[in-house]
């Protein structure tokens, strides 16, 4: 019983696995091929790893695996999150396809030159004496 319930997991996370690498064929930029991989690829380790836990009689080969499905499922978003952040400010650029930007009025570093208003050079000026 336990040796169908390995084989259905490790069927569903090699899937995954599988859907993860067409994912990064198919997406058609950075973002979207990011979050297909860290979503897909983390479901299918995660699965490989419970179906180790299940074959184990070692109870710290058990505890080990669950550690680590426990730490992957914690750290890939952050860590995809950051990478994304980091591509986001190094100007990689979005699909055509991409309706909407909404970080670009949140990461926006400085004004556009046709928006400054002599009062704002002003109010620099003072501030730099």
């Amino acid at each position: 019983m336990t040796e169908t319930i390995v084989i259905i997991l490790s069927s569903i996370g090699s899937l995954s696995i599988l859907f993860a690498g067409i994912g990064v064929l198919r997406m058609p930029d950075f973002y979207l091929r990011l979050s297909v991989t860290v979503k897909a690829a983390t479901m299918g380790v995660g699965i490989f790893l419970l179906c180790a836990a299940l074959l184990s009689q070692d109870i710290s080969v058990v505890t080990k695996a669950i550690a680590v499905v426990f730490f992957i499922v914690l750290t890939a978003p952050i860590a995809a999150h950051m990478i994304a952040k980091a591509g986001y400010f190094t100007n990689t650029p979005l699909w055509e396809g991409t309706v909407t930007d909404d970080l670009r009025n949140d990461y926006q570093k400085e004004k556009p030159v046709d928006t400054i208003k002599e009062e704002d050079v002003e109010v620099l000026e003072e501030e730099d004496r």
